[in-house]
C-alpha cells in the first residue's frame, strides 16, 4: 500500500486559518478535499438546505413542468416508469405521491431484475398501454432508451425522462450528449455543472416536484426518502448532498411514514441515531432486497402507504428476503473463490468470473467483495440461454465506462458510471472478450498493477491532537463516500507499550515528544513486530469512555516502521 499525503505551503494553510477560524489541520483536510476558499469551507461547515440549488438549473425542467401541468389540467393518466434499486424505488415514490397531492390521474411500474431487465424497455411501455397512460415519466432510467422513446412517440405516448445517468455523446470534438427524442430530458449530466452533477437519481425527481410546486417547503415531506436515496445510491457527500443529509438524517429518524416506522424497528434502528454508515448495513440493503430476488414494487407501497398493518407486514417481508438475499450471497462468493483459484495463478488486470446459475440480483454484491479484497476491476456474470449478464465494480484510477465504451462491439447492452456498471454479451464471445479487455486495462494503466492508495487528509502531531481538534473533525459529519471520516497521519512515533488484545487486535501506547496516546489497530495482531521501534500512523481519533474515564484514542488505519 502507498501512503499519500499533499500539502499545501505553510503560508496558505495560515491564511485560511486565520480567515475561517480554523485549525490548519482542518484547513488542509477541506483543500486535499477540493474546498479551498473561505466561502466554500464557510459553505461546506454550515450545510443547510437553504442552500439547495435552483431546480430550473437543470436540463428541460421547465419543459418538463409545462407537460407535467399540462397533463394534470387536461386529466391525462401519468405512468412513472421507475428502476428496482433504492435510488429507483425512492424517486418513484416521490413522484407518484408528489403528482398525487397535485391531483394527477398516477400510477407506477417498476420492472423486474429477472424478466425485464433494467431501464425503460417495451415492458414499461406496454404497462403504459395498457392502463391508458399518455404520458410516461421515467426516474432513475431512460437516458439511452432511443427505441423505447421512439416506439412511444409512434403510439402517441409523450416521454419525460428524468435521470442521472451518463448520456451517449457524439465522437466529435464538442462530444454534445445523444438523448432520446422525449418531450424533456431531466439529467444533470448533459449540461454538467460542480452543482448539480452527483445527485441522485431521486434528487433528480425531488427537483421536479420543487419546480412543479414552486416552494421548498411544500416538498420537504419526501426529505427522509430523498436522504435514503442519497446515501443508498452512493453518490458523494458534498455540495447538494450534503445539503440534503444536513436535516435529511435527523427528518428519517422522525419519519411519520408507517412503512419507514415499521422498517427501522426491523432494522433495529428505531430510535436511534442515524449516519450514512448504519443507514448502509440496515435500512437500504432491506429495501434492496426485494429487487435483488423478486419484484419491487412493494418497496414503493411500503413508502405510500398509511396503513400500518401493511406498513408491517411489507417490512417484515424485506426483513425476510434479506436474511435469504444474505445466505445465496455467501454461497456464491464461496463457488466464486474457487473459481477464481482455478482460473488464475496471479491476479489479472482485471477478475472475470461467470457461471450459470448464479443469483442475477447479488452479482453486483459479489463483485464489489472481488473489487476490494483484490483490488482489480471485478466482473461477475451469470449465465442463462447462452447470455451472460454482468455487473463489474471497478478500482478509482479506472474510468469503467471508458473501458465499456471502447468494447462496445462485443456487448448487448451496458450502462453505468464511472464505477460501476451493467454489462450483457453471448456467452460465446466472452474468452475474445476478456482477452481485450485485459488488454484494453493494460493500455489503460500504461502496464502498471494497480496499487491500493492509502490517502491521509493531514499530518497531525500528538501536540495537535486534543479535544479541539475533535470538535472541529466532528463539523465534516455527516461521513461517508467522497466525504469520508478524515484521515489523519504522524511520522517518528516511539513504542512505549505494545500487546495483542481481544480476538487479534493490537494495542498500542506510543509517545511524540512528551505527549503520549492509547492506540488501537482492530485485527493487527501479526504487526506487532514492527511497534518494536519507531514508526510512522495513519489514524483516527476518536473519544473513547471507559469505566467512566474519558480519553481521546487514536484508532490507527495503517502502522508502518518509520522512513527516517
Amino acid at each position: 500500500m502507498r501512503w499519500v499525503l499533499t500539502k499545501t505551503n505553510e503560508e496558505y494553510l495560515n491564511y485560511l486559518s486565520k480567515k475561517t477560524g480554523i485549525s490548519k489541520a482542518l484547513s488542509q483536510i477541506l483543500i486535499n478535499r477540493g474546498i479551498k476558499t473561505p466561502s466554500q469551507i464557510r459553505d461546506f461547515l454550515n450545510p443547510s438546505l437553504s442552500l439547495l440549488n435552483d431546480p430550473y438549473s437543470l436540463h428541460d425542467m421547465e419543459r418538463a413542468v409545462m407537460r407535467i401541468r399540462e397533463a394534470i389540467k387536461n386529466n391525462e393518466r401519468i405512468l412513472i416508469h421507475g428502476d428496482y434499486d433504492v435510488d429507483g424505488l425512492t424517486a418513484t415514490a416521490i413522484m407518484v405521491e408528489g403528482l398525487k397531492r397535485s391531483g394527477a390521474d398516477v400510477h407506477f411500474f417498476i420492472p423486474s431484475r429477472h424478466s425485464h431487465g433494467y431501464g425503460f424497455n417495451e415492458p414499461g411501455l406496454q404497462r403504459a398501454k395498457d392502463t391508458g397512460a399518455s404520458l410516461i415519466i421515467t426516474v432513475d432510467c431512460g437516458i439511452k432508451s432511443f427505441s423505447t422513446v421512439s416506439m412511444a412517440r409512434r403510439s402517441g405516448i409523450d416521454i419525460i425522462i428524468t435521470d442521472h445517468h451518463l448520456p451517449l455523446r457524439s465522437s466529435g470534438d464538442d462530444r454534445s450528449p445523444l438523448l432520446p427524442e422525449a418531450v424533456a430530458v431531466v439529467n444533470p449530466k448533459v449540461n454538467p455543472s460542480d452543482n448539480l452533477m452527483h445527485i441522485s437519481g431521486a434528487a433528480v425527481a425531488f427537483k421536479v416536484m420543487q419546480a412543479l410546486y414552486g416552494n421548498i417547503d411544500d416538498v420537504m415531506e419526501f426529505l427522509d426518502l430523498l436522504t435514503i436515496a442519497t446515501v443508498g445510491d452512493i453518490v458523494p457527500l458534498t455540495g447538494e448532498n450534503r445539503n440534503i443529509l444536513s436535516e435529511g438524517l435527523s427528518f428519517l429518524m422522525k419519519t411519520e411514514r408507517p412503512g419507514l416506522q415499521a422498517l427501522l424497528e426491523f432494522s433495529g434502528m428505531r430510535d436511534k441515531e442515524l449516519t450514512p454508515s448504519n443507514l448502509s448495513f440496515t435500512l437500504i440493503p432491506r429495501l434492496n432486497a426485494a429487487g435483488r430476488l423478486e419484484e419491487a414494487s412493494q418497496v414503493v407501497n411500503l413508502f405510500l402507504t398509511r396503513e400500518p398493518d401493511e406498513a408491517e407486514r411489507i417490512a417484515r417481508w424485506l426483513d425476510g428476503l434479506n436474511k435469504q438475499r444474505q445466505s445465496i450471497e455467501e454461497d456464491i462468493y464461496e463457488e466464486a473463490q474457487e473459481l477464481f483459484k482455478i482460473k488464475y495463478e496471479d491476479i489479472p488486470q482485471g477478475i472475470v468470473l461467470c457461471k450459470e446459475g448464479w443469483h442475477a440480483g447479488v452479482i453486483g454484491i459479489i463483485a464489489s467483495r472481488f473489487q476490494e479484497e483484490f483490488y482489480r476491476p471485478a466482473f461477475i456474470f451469470t449465465v442463462k440461454d447462452g447470455i451472460a449478464t454482468g455487473s463489474v465494480r471497478s478500482i478509482p484510477e479506472i474510468d469503467i465506462m471508458k473501458i465499456l465504451d471502447s468494447l462496445g462491439g462485443f456487448l448487448i447492452k451496458y450502462g453505468g458510471h464511472s464505477q460501476a456498471a451493467g454489462l450483457s454479451l453471448y456467452l460465446k464471445d466472452m474468452e475474445e472478450f476478456e482477452a481485450a479487455l485485459q488488454k484494453r486495462l493494460m493500455d489503460y494503466l500504461m502496464g502498471e498493477r494497480p496499487v491500493p492508495v492509502l490517502r491521509i487528509d493531514a499530518e497531525a502531531s500528538f501536540e495537535e491532537i486534543n479535544y479541539s481538534l475533535l470538535r472541529e473533525l466532528k463539523t465534516l459529519e455527516p461521513f461517508g463516500y467522497g466525504n469520508e471520516e478524515p484521515l489523519l497521519g504522524t511520522k517518528n512515533i516511539l513504542p512505549v507499550e505494545s500487546r495483542i488484545v481481544g480476538n487479534g487486535h493490537l494495542k498500542l501506547r506510543l509517545r511524540q515528544g512528551d505527549r503520549e496516546f492509547d492506540v488501537i489497530g482492530f485485527g493487527m495482531a501479526e504487526l506487532i513486530d514492527i511497534a518494536s521501534e519507531s514508526v510512522d500512523i495513519a489514524f483516527l481519533p476518536q473519544i473513547n469512555d471507559f469505566n467512566g474515564r474519558r480519553s481521546i484514542q487514536l484508532k490507527i488505519r495503517a502502522i508502518r516502521r518509520s522512513l527516517q
